[in-house]
């Protein structure tokens, strides 16, 4: 027997609240996953990081439980110290790039005409390009170090976001509230600020998360190549370019442990952004 409307509405409101209800769970956890990650520094103690030869290259223990590295530092309070510095500028990098993705979207798709030709072309000629090749051109033209990671992360991955940002103003564009608006004598300006910036604030929140894991594997991989930041500075890809040269001697815990860390970080990263775009987006929400 089918259900009556009724039941079947009340069906589905069950299952949407149940699918919100796992979603907000899974932001939680995410959310206490990078605390804890982002607070690693505060968690470890320092004294894992002080210089301990008696203790060289130990392998994992209880007392230990990423081992240690060729100086006898626990690697375990090394990786926590690394992450949280790598995640650090992720976070920066991204939301500089989030930042000139919303400017460039919104302006391009508000003024129109030769200025979106252009933004646009210059968006495809980026996407052209191979990513982590022009990535390393413009961290190596610029000298390496911290300004490197910085211009050459920030100025490489705003692109994806500027169009998906140009496409929803162009959509917000042509409703009619914003067309009465521009009968009014307002300007493009005007318009951009107070009808089209609050409906870009979800999209801008998703594409700013999702832009973090990309903006620390690109880190760690510059500072795995000796173009990112400088060996002295405690960093995952620092970490790990150093472990190299002691994998053929079979010390596989210095990258592994440290490795499989960074994916699990970049991983929470993604899981968060897909569940904020699933919870924030009516399309899937009411879906």
């Amino acid at each position: 027997m089918k259900l009556s409307f009724p039941q079947s509405l009340l069906k589905r409101s069950l299952a949407l609240g149940n699918r919100r209800s796992r979603t907000l769970i899974l932001i939680g956890l995410c959310v206490i996953v990078l605390s804890l990650l982002l607070l690693g520094t505060q968690i470890a103690d320092k004294v894992g990081l002080e210089i301990n030869l008696l203790w060289q290259n130990q392998p994992p223990s209880l007392a230990h439980p990423f081992g240690t590295d060729w100086l006898g530092r626990d690697l375990l309070t090394r990786t926590l110290h690394g992450l949280s510095f790598s995640l650090t500028i992720g976070l920066l990098t991204a939301l500089q790039s989030a930042v000139i993705a919303l400017a460039i979207g919104t302006i391009s798709a508000t003024i129109g005409g030769k200025v979106d030709a252009v933004i646009t072309w210059i968006i495809d000629v980026f996407f052209s390009l191979p990513h982590l090749v022009l990535i390393i051109l413009i961290a190596f033209a610029v000298g390496g170090g911290v300004p490197g990671v910085f211009i050459s992360i920030t100025f490489t991955h705003w692109m994806g976001l500027a169009r998906l940002l140009r496409a929803e103003v162009l959509q917000i564009k042509s409703s009619d509230y914003v067309q009465l608006s521009a009968k009014l004598g307002h300007s493009p300006l005007w318009i951009a600020r107070h009808h089209m910036l609050p409906h870009l604030v979800p999209q801008f929140l998703v594409g700013l998360v999702l832009l973090f894991p990309h903006a620390i594997l690109h880190e760690a991989g510059l500072t795995f190549l000796g173009l990112g930041l400088p060996p002295e500075t405690p960093a995952i890809g620092i970490i790990l370019s150093e472990a190299m040269r002691y994998l053929s001697a079979g010390y596989w815990w210095l990258a592994v442990l440290p490795g499989v860390t960074l994916l699990i970080a970049v991983q929470t990263f993604d899981i968060l952004g897909q569940s904020l775009r699933a919870l924030l987006d009516p399309k899937t929400s009411q879906g």
